[in-house]
Parts: C-alpha cells; structure tokens; sequence
C-alpha cells in the first residue's frame, strides 16, 4: 500500500488541504493529514502550543505509515513543507512535495498589490464578498504574537535540512503568494541535494494555490510527479535508508 502524509500550515488545519488529501484517497491510497498541536482553530489553543510539538506529531505520523505501508511519499504546505523537508531528511520516505513552503516568507511587493486591491473592493463596497481576504483576515485575528515566534524558531532551527535531503523532490510556488516569497522555492531547489528535484512555479497561483484558478493544473502536476515510475537511483537510495536504523528512528532534540 501507498501511504501519503501531508503536512498543513501555520495556523491552519487539515481543511485547508483536504482538496489535496480527497484528490489522492481516490488512488486508495492510505492519506493522512494530521492536526498539528494547537491548531484548531482557536487562537487559545495555539498560544500554548510551541514548534517542538507541532514536529513531533508529524514525525509521529510519518513513523505509523512507514510500518504500515510500502511506499510512502510526503507533502509539506507552507510551514508544513519546512517540516516535511525535515522529516524526509531522517526518514525513508520515496518522494517529497513541497507547497509554498515558507523558508522566508512575505512577499512585500505582492501583499502591496492584495491590499491595493482590497481597498479598491472596499471603496466600491465588495470587500464583503471577497473570500480570500476574509480568509486571511480571519486568520490574523486568530494568530497570537507567541505562536508568530513558535513560526520562526521552527523555521530557523529546521531550515538546514534542506541541505541534506536527497530524495525526489517537486517544490510548487505560486509567483503571485504574498506570504512566501519565490525566492523561498528557489533557495529549496539550490540546496537540496537530490538529483531528482523540479521546481514548478504558477504564475497566477497564490499562497493556497488551490484555491485559485490553476488548482487542477496543480493537482495534475502532483500526481505525474508522485504516481511517476521510481527510478532505478530512487530504489537503491530507499534500499539503503530502510536500513539505516540510525537515521530513520531518530528522535528531535534542541
């Protein structure tokens, strides 16, 4: 069996994703996406939460389909992809996909043209009807200063592991995100050391790529790259990780 572990965003939950989970149990595939701590929603809960758990529950995760299933691939989105990568570092997983994933983050250029544009709905009294900025606006009222931080250590202390990933990799970007820079994907796709590795940018995509209008072209793309045949290279590489005791049943220190 296939297994498939996707990994959700700062301050999302496992709705956010749930068009790239539906799309891949249709392979009957086993596809998990679990809730990282604190992140239900409240702004409560996300407050007492901190980075170290919110890795563990997906190196938990990971651990439970790699006894379960043969294959197993691995997609990050956003602050998610930084853990994924993380994680795909350490462990045996056959293929990774990263989404938006926030090595940097904020794009000053684009958010300048989002919030143009917001005051142009604004003025003309359609901002109510606007799904993505109610979408975000919801998500900063939710957001406490203490998480914010939680965000960046996370990304500071994991964003080495890059450098030593050498599983194939497909690294997504939507040139329009205003959270995550493209120089996040680029950054990704220099350091990884894989000689399996695409860097697929969408130019009208932004940071929740399906939420937009090249959402099937994204979903297309997923699926080329993760039902792909494995190369010979692929197969040699997870014969000798499922072997290193060492290094797939590593636990996180800081």
């Amino acid at each position: 069996m296939i297994g498939c572990l996707i990994v959700h965003g700062f301050t999302g939950t496992p709705e956010e994703v749930k068009d790239i989970q539906s799309h891949f149990q249709k392979e009957a595939w086993l596809v998990y996406t679990p809730e990282l701590p604190g992140h239900n929603g409240t702004r409560q809960a996300l407050k007492e939460s901190n980075h170290r758990e919110w890795i563990y529950k997906a190196q938990v995760a990971l651990e439970e389909l790699l006894k379960r299933c043969s294959r197993v691939y691995v997609i990050g989105f956003s602050m998610g992809g930084v853990i994924a990568g993380y994680l795909a570092a350490r462990y045996p997983v056959d293929r990774l996909v990263l989404i938006s994933s926030s090595v940097f983050y904020l794009n000053p250029k684009q958010i300048a043209e989002d919030v143009t544009g917001w005051a142009l709905e604004g003025f003309r009294g359609e901002l109510a009807d606007n799904d993505v900025y109610r979408f975000y606006r919801e998500k900063v009222r939710r957001t406490p200063v203490e998480a914010t931080v939680e965000f960046a250590r996370l990304v500071k202390r994991l964003r080495h592991a890059f450098e030593e990933i050498d599983v194939p990799t497909l690294i997504v970007q939507g040139e329009k995100d205003g959270l995550v820079p493209a120089r996040s994907a680029q950054y990704i796709f220099d350091k990884i050391r894989s000689e399996e590795k695409q860097l697929y940018y969408l130019e009208q995509a932004k940071h929740y790529i399906w939420f937009g209008e090249q959402k099937e072209d994204f979903l297309e793309k997923l699926e080329a790259f993760l039902t792909a045949a494995p190369t010979e290279k692929s197969e040699n590489r997870r014969d000798r990780d499922s072997h290193d005791e060492d290094r797939s049943t590593e636990t996180i220190h800081f």
